[in-house]
């Protein structure tokens, strides 16, 4: 294998951040992933957590939730309110069977759970299937950046005047909305506007990569996986002007 095949491997190496203040199970978890090809950075409570992802710009972050000095849920939040690491995924390790902890954590934004004691190959699957949902929704969102604008602006208004033809623009009450913070709903706003990817970005005075994260976090709490369902959504759920 030549020198340029190495590097290329390297770079397609998913680089996850580990927080977790038990050292026996930390390094149990990092030889675990590294075998099955993961890049791993560790930090050993909350805080030095958050210090390293405002580093690392991890592609997942598998946190604890019990730790000192900052916990996994307010690890979470201020991940959650950060502009350049809101859209990272989240993974809890938790107690086997605490109910109250995963409605909690799923309320404050985290992707999925892991109990403890945990079987490696179960960690191996939740962990793929985690950076790869979210790789397919980072594609999803940035196949709009460069999309004709008249196009998005037809099919808003096509939304628009379907659901006013159907009179389903009210909000269904058994319908839980999730809570946006107060960038992804200004997101949320300028996509329903059709505004493309690169036109909120200069909006916004931030970069389009973090306008695809915006965007692929929307699709998370949405259940939704296109631009358009996501408009639909917005629409029908009254969560823009």
């Amino acid at each position: 294998m030549n020198e340029s095949t190495l590097t290329t491997d390297e770079k397609k190496k998913s680089q996850i951040l580990l927080v977790d203040d038990e050292p026996g199970l930390r390094n149990a978890v990092k030889t675990f992933l590294e075998d099955e090809g993961f890049e791993i950075t560790i930090a050993v409570d909350g805080e030095d957590g958050w210090e390293k992802a405002q580093k690392l710009f991890p592609d997942l972050i598998i946190s604890d939730i019990m730790m000192p000095r900052c916990n996994g849920y307010a690890l979470l939040e201020k991940i959650r309110e950060d502009e350049k690491l809101s859209g990272t995924p989240v993974i809890f390790l938790t107690a086997k069977g605490m109910t109250l902890d995963r409605t909690q954590g799923y309320i404050a934004g985290v992707d999925d759970y892991i109990s403890k004691p945990f079987d490696p190959d179960e960690l191996a699957a939740r962990v793929n299937n985690v950076i790869k949902r979210q790789d397919r929704l980072l594609k999803e969102a940035a196949r709009f950046a460069d999309t004709d604008v008249s196009k998005m602006a037809k099919q808003i208004t096509e939304i628009k005047s379907m659901l006013t033809n159907n009179n389903s623009n009210n909000q269904d009450s058994d319908i839980t909305i999730p809570s946006f913070t107060p960038r992804e709903a200004s997101v949320l706003q300028l996509v329903a506007e059709g505004l493309m990817n690169k036109e909120i970005a200069r909006k916004l005075e931030t970069s389009i990569r973090n306008v695809e994260k915006y965007v692929s976090r929307l699709f998370i709490k949405t259940c939704t996986s296109s631009r358009t369902e996501l408009v639909r959504y917005a629409l029908e759920n009254n969560l823009v002007k």
